[in-house]
């Protein structure tokens, strides 16, 4: 794959600590280990791993990042080189320590190419189709989001709390696992990029099936994490490098075969991941690599729920009081209740029953594996509906679900209604004034999502109805409404009744498509 490897992987490498106490000491007697120049936010390091013993003991993992700035290197033979790596071992003094090593290489020409790389770690780190060099003060993430978002993002993203609520999402993570562990084929002897690793779970699910190695790409602190848990897999850790940084940003030193990531948020497009999921594609997979997941598809359909409407409406009844301690509250009432239907409506996100579903759902597609990331900024869906029962209509309810195009088995990860809920849920917009259809009657409507510099979309909605039946007029609007969301700051409406959930009876003999008045559709996306 790479048009001069050896300037990036180094075999046959024997260190021997000179210096240090505790585990350098028992080091000692000499390391075999592999070495691996790369890159990530903070600069230039390399990746030493390998495996020790210690007396009798079986051998343990060694695997170290050493950033080029704070090292010195000497040749101090053909082929034996001295290091000097200046740590930070007291942080509250931030005290400074030596730790001192050799390296013997197998030739003296294998010690002279390996000492030339480490000294022009750009000229190294080039790939054969073309530098991934990106200045750190043109980034194309910072200049597209807000620095305030970003922080608060990659914060969130750093806890390992949060990666915690992902992780116990068993439909979420047992289908990545599934995903990866049947098809073998695709991850064996490959090498793998993990956009936006978190805790590294992907990345050793990777290592699991069989990749050649494993870059795991993580831009908040949750890349510390992910090297200790990475590191305490010691049969998998010698095939994955954790590089600190933004997808944008790092540089990689080989290409991939496969991509794989978990970039989606609510309503498949929230946080504006997949946009750095497609410049990862861009930058660093060989052309025909896979992408896990390489398609995504958002699911749509007019709802009708009287109690979540009367829900939101009923926020406002606060400013009803007359004597609020004294104070009357009323002349705010109908500035209040515009305030939770007007401008920017809060999305709703909960499990609702898919019962609730007035029409057979539509569905537009995000082919990752050849869409641009400009086609993120801006999406228009325009959509036709017939109803297939008379009732009010409160707005669209939305899902999604992804495809990993596997050789061996596809697998499908779907949000759908009915299905095992995830840690997405589902999404619905409410209208402030519902429309009433009779069965068979059309609904048009259109979604426009504008991406915006928070790292998430504006969505403007708008539905209407035409005349119906005999005799009726030719196709005229007869009732309209519309609505502004931020998808940025949903209602998490979680306190309520879980998600209907079909019976065996009502399902489909191949599992992905439900039943609705009569109707057929196939919100599971398989």
């Amino acid at each position: 794959m790479l048009a001069s490897p050896q300037l990036r992987a180094f075999n046959d490498i024997r260190i021997r600590f000179v210096s240090g106490a505790g585990r350098d000491a028992a080091a000692a007697s000499g390391i075999d280990v592999t070495a691996r120049l790369c890159c990530d936010q903070r600069g230039s390091f390399v990746e030493f791993v390998g495996h020790f013993s210690e007396g009798d003991e079986a051998p343990a993992p060694f695997q170290e990042q050493f950033y080029l700035q704070r090292c010195q290197i000497f040749r101090i033979g053909p082929s034996t080189q001295l290091w000097i790596v200046n740590t930070v071992e007291d942080e509250a003094n931030k005290a400074v320590y030596p730790r001192t090593f050799t390296a013997e290489f197998k030739s003296e020409e294998s010690s002279d190419t390996f000492f030339d790389a480490i000294h022009s770690p750009n000229k190294a780190m080039k790939l054969p189709n073309g530098s991934t060099e990106v200045a750190k003060d043109s980034s194309k993430f910072d200049k597209k989001i807000e620095a305030s978002s970003a922080k608060m993002y990659f914060h969130y993203y750093g806890q390992l709390l949060h990666q915690q609520n992902m992780l116990q999402d068993y439909v979420r993570t047992g289908t990545y696992y599934a995903a990866v562990v049947e098809n073998r084929a695709d991850f064996q002897g490959r090498v793998v990029v993990d956009v936006g690793a978190g805790s590294g779970i992907l990345s050793l699910f990777a290592a699991q099936a069989g990749a050649k190695h494993v870059y795991a790409v993580e831009a908040s602190s949750m890349a510390d994490y992910a090297r200790k848990l990475i590191a305490g897999n010691h049969v998998l850790s010698q095939r994955i490098t954790v590089i600190h940084g933004k997808v944008e940003d790092v540089e990689l030193p080989e290409k991939a075969d496969v991509l794989i990531s978990e970039p989606m948020g609510t309503l498949l497009v929230n946080e504006r991941m997949l946009e750095s999921y497609i410049i990862a594609r861009d930058r660093f997979l060989v052309p025909g690599g896979k992408m896990f997941p390489g398609l995504g598809r958002i699911h749509m359909a007019p709802f009708s729920d009287e109690y979540l409407f009367v829900e939101i409406a009923n926020k406002a009844l606060f400013w009803q009081q007359q004597s609020y301690y004294g104070v009357d509250l009323t002349p705010l009432h109908n500035a209040a209740f515009q305030g939770y239907f007007s401008q920017y409506v809060q999305p709703v996100v909960d499990a609702f029953d898919p019962r609730l579903l007035v029409a057979p759902p539509a569905m537009h597609s995000l082919d990752l594996t050849s869409m641009k990331e400009e086609d993120l900024y801006d999406i228009v869906i325009p959509l036709t509906f017939t109803a297939t029962m008379a009732a009010r209509v409160h707005g669209i309810a939305c899902w999604f679900d992804v495809l990993f195009n596997g050789s061996t088995i596809p697998r499908w990860l779907t949000t759908a209604p009915g299905a095992p809920t995830t840690h997405w849920y589902q999404l619905r917009l409410v209208l402030s004034q519902p429309l009433y259809v009779m069965a068979g009657q059309t609904i048009t409507t259109r979604l426009h999502l504008s991406a915006h510099s928070a790292q998430s979309y504006t969505i403007n909605l708008s539905m209407s109805t035409t005349s119906w039946g005999a005799g009726a007029g030719q196709g005229a609007t007869i009732q309209s409404s519309s609505g502004k969301f931020d998808l940025k700051e949903p209602y998490y409406r979680m306190s309520q009744m879980p998600a209907y959930t079909w019976t065996q009876e009502q399902q489909l003999q191949d599992g992905a498509g439900v039943s609705l008045q009569g109707a057929q559709m196939s919100p599971y996306g398989a």
